[in-house]
């Protein structure tokens, strides 16, 4: 017992399971508690986006990748409305405890920085998941579009809830006001959903720009989410995987350096 003491292990072994199950536990609670604001609210943005652009631009449109518009447009609506709700959650509740002053009731009890990420991050894609998968259940019943690809429609929902949950932890640990949470969002995140391909195809872009955009990850998570609800895409799923996997992970990497070294969070 004295060497495993010495070792640093916890009395309760390496995963504090019943710490990582109660923090995101909290997480989900936070959105669940206020749910017509964190899961009506973007179903009925999302519904107002595909009304305005059918009014305005409808069939006249013509198609594009061979369906019609508002079916291409759809996933990418989707989910650039999922990726802003898992930013907003993981980045809300953190940037919150650090204005008022609480985050140390979060980084004090026996949790690793692992766990932190890990406990953060299932609010995060709880949030993102369920309100992608309300906005495709209502696009099922309005416009008939059923996903071709379900499983892989999923894949795409939990990745891209994970890399935008995981950027609100890196916003919101670097951030210490609101409105320099509100310029990341405004200045980052905002681009990061308009300019990848959410409403319109790579094919239209003029030569390079259409390059530039391949480097953008959100591109990847909604092409792939595009494939799995319509079976048609940009680039190959198998590489979208990779490069959203990759990013992800790089994210989720550099949240756990951030606490564990207690960068911009401790004094």
């Amino acid at each position: 017992m004295t060497g495993k003491h010495e070792l640093g292990m916890r009395r309760f072994g390496r995963v504090n399971w019943l710490g990582l199950y109660t923090l995101a536990a909290r997480e989900v609670m936070r959105f669940a508690a206020v749910w017509t604001q964190t899961l009506l609210a973007p179903l009925v943005t999302a519904g107002l986006f595909m009304a305005i652009f059918s009014l305005a631009i409808g069939p006249a449109r013509g198609q594009v990748m061979g369906v019609d518009f508002l079916t291409f447009l759809a996933p990418g609506i989707l989910m650039m409305t999922v990726i802003q709700n898992a930013f907003a959650n993981t980045s809300s509740s953190i940037v919150i405890s650090k204005v008022q002053g609480n985050i140390v009731d979060t980084l004090m009890p026996p949790l690793s920085a692992g766990e932190l990420v890990l406990g953060y991050l299932a609010g995060g894609i709880a949030r993102g998941v369920l309100v992608g998968l309300s906005i495709a259940a209502a696009l099922w019943l309005a416009l008939g579009i059923a996903p071709q690809h379900p499983g892989l429609m999923l894949v795409f929902l939990v990745l891209g809830s994970a890399f935008l949950g995981g950027l609100g932890i890196l916003a919101a640990i670097y951030a210490d006001k609101f409105d320099q949470m509100a310029a990341i969002t405004n200045f980052v995140v905002t681009p990061l959903a308009f300019l990848s391909g959410t409403f319109y195809s790579v094919e239209a872009l003029p030569p390079g720009l259409d390059r530039v955009i391949h480097w953008n990850p959100v591109f990847y998570l909604i092409d792939g989410l595009r494939y799995g609800m319509i079976g048609v895409s940009d680039s190959p799923p198998e590489k979208g995987l990779a490069i959203a996997g990759a990013a992800t992970l790089a994210v989720a990497l550099t949240a756990w350096a951030m606490f564990r070294t207690g960068y911009r969070l401790k004094p």
